[in-house]
């Protein structure tokens, strides 16, 4: 499964890919964690164009965000779209936090449960870890 990270989650996906390796969890699930470069989506691009390109590509999008502002928001564009078909956006709900390590664990832990899960969560629109 591909995970895509928000633009503004490059540190944090890191850290949850290390952890990821570290413990394990790829010889269970194969995850991979891409960002927007790694995909050539630019980091200005609007929440409707990033969750559009996560669904058309089959990607689970990690984001921080929570923001219902705006016909494009992320919310918003959820609300509008998500289908039974539709892969949920895992939202990390403290992104500071992935720097500790016992956060960061149950954020994996959360995010292999939903991969390995995947079929249950379609169409749940959005998802908190940990």
């Amino acid at each position: 499964m591909i995970v895509l990270a928000d633009y503004n989650l490059n540190r944090q996906a890191i850290l949850i890919s290390g952890s990821l390796l570290a413990g394990e969890w790829l010889d269970l699930v194969p995850i991979q964690l891409i960002t927007f470069e790694g995909v050539g989506l630019p980091a200005n691009s609007n929440d409707r164009v990033v969750w559009k390109f996560a669904q058309i590509n089959g990607m689970l999008l990690l984001t921080a965000n929570r923001n219902a502002k705006g016909g494009d928001s992320l919310e918003q564009v959820m609300r509008k779209e998500n289908q039974p078909t539709s892969f949920p956006i895992i939202t990390i709900g403290d992104p500071d936090r992935v720097n500790e390590s016992d956060y960061r664990e149950r954020c994996v832990e959360r995010l292999v449960e939903i991969v390995i899960d995947i079929q249950d969560y379609m169409g749940a629109g959005r998802l908190f870890i940990p």
